[in-house]
């Protein structure tokens, strides 16, 4: 199941598993950040990140509603 959802992620799709919640991709713009020990200011690359939203019962189960 983990390579089924990561291979359809890989290629832009999104997953959905009813009352579960939602995977798809998100992209990320390239930013400036700061590195925290030394100060200096360094370029982060734009990227793809994986994104889960949960379904209302994963919600509501969690809640203990």
């Amino acid at each position: 199941m983990i390579e089924a959802i990561t291979g359809a992620l890989a290629k832009g799709d999104k997953v959905e598993i009813r009352g579960f919640g939602n995977f798809r991709v998100r992209h990320r713009e390239a930013r400036k950040a700061r590195n925290p020990r030394t100060g200096e200011v360094v370029e982060v690359q734009a990227k793809r990140v994986p994104h889960f939203k949960p379904g209302e019962e994963l919600k509501a189960m969690v809640e203990g509603r």
